[in-house]
């Protein structure tokens, strides 16, 4: 069978262009009856298929022309493939311990064979629904968005290096605009596909449409996320794009990758954390009151942008002298105007964070795609409520995120509304 077009793969036709393909083939064997097939694709967009053979596995992601969640009344370019695969190779470079190794990209099938994260590897997400502890996860995650952000952008880049990297990545522009639309601007309008937990939350849902101080605010990331090309983000880092054990961090997903703000990422990350913290009620029993685990995830909320902020500062202090032309060398040439850059640069990339984290929040209560962390709350009206703390959070963060100082009293914060 020949793969010359692009055509939807099913278990079946999946069996037939393993064959066709040598970097698939010989990474599961070539035991083709024997093939375990599982489609697994729970996301908003994509077909993912995992696949056992006799001697390996692999998982093969495929986009859709269309957003899954929607159907083909919403159109989708399958051309995210080529950036996510792109973005898996780049950030795997740059931090390998923590991104698959990509196996295989097919363009023309907007098809990508990556390695299989296997048992006991799950969804952070659902770790986090479940109240399961990861000890490694602030300084895995911190790892990865120091390495990822700092090493792709002008503090460790040339612009000439820079610009051609934003060049390849600004095609990625209908995921961003779909990032635009969901997060930045159809929970503050009437939208079609905006949904809340109705009737419990109509009139906070239409509080936050006539909220004008709370429009301002977004409207200022929106321009952000539209034209700052700080750095290769994920663009999309929440705790369902990072699968986990123990002692293991895997950050996968990165479709909507472009050169934006850091703060799109660092703050999708916190702000799932802070949806799963307010989640957490929801699922307390009597034998389980989550109240440990609430202190838990707050404690990693506060370690992972501690830590975050630390080895950022590393890399910059590591290569100040290096290629990088955001702040020359002969310029920022004495160690005390240098602390000045790099206090202000991380207050300025935590008040992003902070806003971008928020923006995300409110996203997920009153827009498109919600979480699982709140839509698995059987009780409506329970659910509800821990939407509507978590909601008000948001509000408040959004629009005062300048006032804090630190990640600490961002925590004690969350701590007066959630306890």
């Amino acid at each position: 069978m020949a793969f010359t077009e692009f055509r939807p793969l099913n278990e079946k036709s999946l069996i037939e262009y393993i064959k066709a393909t040598p970097s698939l083939s010989s990474t599961i064997g070539d035991k083709y009856e024997d093939l375990v097939i599982k489609e697994v694709g729970d996301g908003n967009l994509n077909f993912v298929f995992i696949v056992v053979g006799t001697s390996g596995s692999v998982v093969v992601k495929q986009a859709l022309p269309y957003i899954r969640c929607i159907g083909e009344s919403w159109p989708m370019t399958k051309e995210r493939a080529y950036f996510e695969a792109t973005a898996l190779r780049v950030h795997g470079k740059l931090c390998p311990d923590h991104v698959p190794e990509v196996y295989h990209f097919d363009r023309t099938m907007a098809l990508i064979g990556m390695r299989y994260l296997a048992h006991p590897h799950i969804i952070l997400r659902k770790g986090l629904i479940a109240g399961v502890e990861y000890p490694l996860l602030s300084e895995h995650m911190s790892d990865y968005m120091s390495r990822t952000l700092f090493f792709t952008s002008l503090l460790y880049n040339n612009t000439t290096e820079h610009k051609r990297a934003v060049t390849e990545f600004c095609g990625n522009v209908e995921l961003c605009r779909l990032t635009e639309q969901v997060v930045f601007s159809d929970p503050y309008r009437i939208s079609q596909y905006n949904r809340w937990t109705s009737p419990y939350l109509d009139d906070d849902a239409k509080a936050v449409r006539e909220d004008s101080a709370l429009k301002l605010e977004v409207a200022d990331l929106k321009s952000m996320f539209c034209e700052r090309a700080q750095a290769l983000i994920h663009g999309d880092l929440h705790t369902g794009s990072i699968m986990v054990t123990q002692d293991s961090t895997q950050v996968i997903d990165p479709e909507f990758a472009f050169y934006g703000p850091m703060g799109f990422d660092i703050g999708a990350f916190l702000g799932n954390l802070i949806l799963a913290f307010f989640a957490q009620d929801g699922h307390a029993e009597q034998k389980n009151d989550r109240k440990a685990y609430k202190e838990w995830i707050l404690r990693t909320i506060e370690q992972i942008w501690n830590l975050f902020n630390k080895k950022f500062i590393a890399l910059w202090n590591q290569h100040k002298d290096g290629p990088g032309e955001a702040y020359l060398r002969d310029i920022y040439n004495n160690a005390e105007v240098l602390q000045i850059v790099q206090e202000n640069y991380m207050r300025n990339l935590l008040h992003d964070s902070l806003g971008f984290g928020a923006a995300k929040m409110i996203r997920r209560i009153v827009g498109v795609a919600h979480v699982e962390d709140f839509e698995s709350i059987k009780d409506v009206e329970t659910r509800a409520n821990c939407e509507r703390r978590a909601l008000d959070f948001g509000k408040m963060l959004l629009k005062e995120r300048r006032k804090f100082k630190s990640i600490g009293e961002v925590v004690s914060a969350i701590q007066q509304v959630g306890s």
